[in-house]
């Protein structure tokens, strides 16, 4: 349970009252769907956290397509649905892992260790014709203590210095599907191709049918990657690297980092090699 929980576990924990559930489903293809679905139907005492409205901030020149959001506005949204520093929460999406390993890697910036994951996501759950609901739970109010954890964050700097080779220590991966790493395709950035000297790791290949490989199986996928080093993931926007940064920690990786911007920042400098 260090990252992960299984549905069978959340089910019996359902009514403690220390315990948070956060619906995190969304499309990209349709902004709207995910609250949509949300109002059809949601785990009892879930609250709803949009990936666009409330896990990503205004897009501006720099900074990607996903930029995070001002954190007191999240803070006081967390604090709304009743979680302070003592809350165990479990996000779920869909069970394709990105929306949720977002939220999840949110909490953990903020300094939350009780966060965690559900295995199978949304998906699972109704499979199992566990309890669904279309009740909006209400709670007291909280007072969330921040305690930033940096250290998981990378900047666009700190990329940079690893493409002139300045960081030899560091490893950059590249969490997208292989065409978009190759530079083959490239359907939402105005640019193809990768940051120099990235190795591809696509963030789906950390997930089967709907839910995360375990530890050993995590392990094998990145074999190549030297565990002594700094690892930093990326992918279009930071959102699908965070299943990359939540397997690598699963797999016992302790220095990893997230470069939020991913290569939709990357590529709104111009001075950036592409390759």
């Amino acid at each position: 349970m260090e990252f992960i929980v299984e549905k069978e576990w959340l089910l019996k924990q359902l009514h403690e009252p220390n315990v948070r559930t956060v619906d995190c489903r969304f499309s990209l293809a349709d902004p709207q769907k995910g609250a949509q679905e949300y109002d059809l139907g949601h785990i009892p005492g879930a609250v709803f956290f949009d990936l666009e409205k409330d896990l990503s901030g205004r897009v501006g020149t720099h900074g990607g397509r996903h930029p995070l959001p001002e954190m007191k506005d999240f803070v006081q949204k967390l604090e709304q649905a009743g979680i302070d520093d003592s809350t165990t929460i479990i996000t779920y999406d869909h069970g394709e892992g990105a929306f949720a390993a977002r939220f999840w890697w949110m909490l953990k910036l903020l300094g939350h260790e009780k966060v965690y994951v559900l295995n199978g996501g949304f998906t699972d759950w109704e499979l199992a014709n566990y309890p669904v609901t279309t009740n909006i739970p209400q709670y007291e109010k909280k007072q969330f203590k921040v305690n930033l954890n940096p250290d998981i964050l990378a900047s666009v700097e700190e990329v940079r210095e690893v493409v002139s080779g300045q960081n030899p220590d560091t490893v950059l991966i590249d969490s997208r599907e292989e065409r978009r790493y190759l530079g083959l395709e490239e359907p939402i950035d105005k640019k193809a191709g990768r940051i120099p000297g990235a190795v591809n790791k696509p963030w789906f290949e950390g997930l089967r049918d709907r839910k995360y490989k375990p530890a050993e199986e995590q392990r094998e996928r990145f074999t190549d990657i030297d565990s002594e080093k700094l690892t930093i993931v990326y992918c279009g926007s930071g959102v699908t690297a965070a299943p990359n940064f939540l397997a690598l920690k699963t797999a016992g990786y302790e220095k990893v980092k997230l470069y939020l911007g991913s290569f939709s920042d990357w590529i709104s400098y111009s001075e950036n090699e592409i390759e």
